[in-house]
């Protein structure tokens, strides 16, 4: 039987094939110790580096925006008003869940950091 006559296999054989790779190391427990504070710190810190995220895309273009002169003078300080409020309830989130504006980042690996260091 050729490669191309082959049988697919079915998909439960493709998972136990995977599980293979993972057989438990002797001396290392399987188990991944979490407690309910770090995970939650965790979790909070990566909500509100997506939130931060967003709010500095915003920023840039209604910067971009105002270079290229599509808002009028009300729209430029509606949006200058409404990112500063922005600004000031991201600092109040993090204040609340007392996380640092410095921790809100994530690295990734050869691609650097998510959020450009200001």
């Amino acid at each position: 039987m050729t490669d191309r006559q082959r049988v697919p296999r079915q998909a439960s054989e493709r998972r136990d094939e995977a599980a293979d790779d993972f057989l438990p190391v002797p001396g290392i427990s399987s188990h991944i110790a979490m407690d309910s504070a770090t995970v939650e710190r965790g979790l909070t810190t990566l909500v509100l580096t997506v939130v931060e995220l967003l709010r500095q895309l915003m920023e840039r273009q209604a910067i971009r925006r105002i270079d290229q002169g599509d808002l009028t003078d009300e729209q430029i300080e509606q949006v200058g008003s409404t990112l500063m409020a922005l600004d000031n309830r991201m600092s109040e989130l993090c204040d609340h869940f007392e996380v640092a504006r410095e921790e809100l980042n994530l690295d990734l690996g050869p691609l650097g950091a998510l959020l450009p260091r200001d």
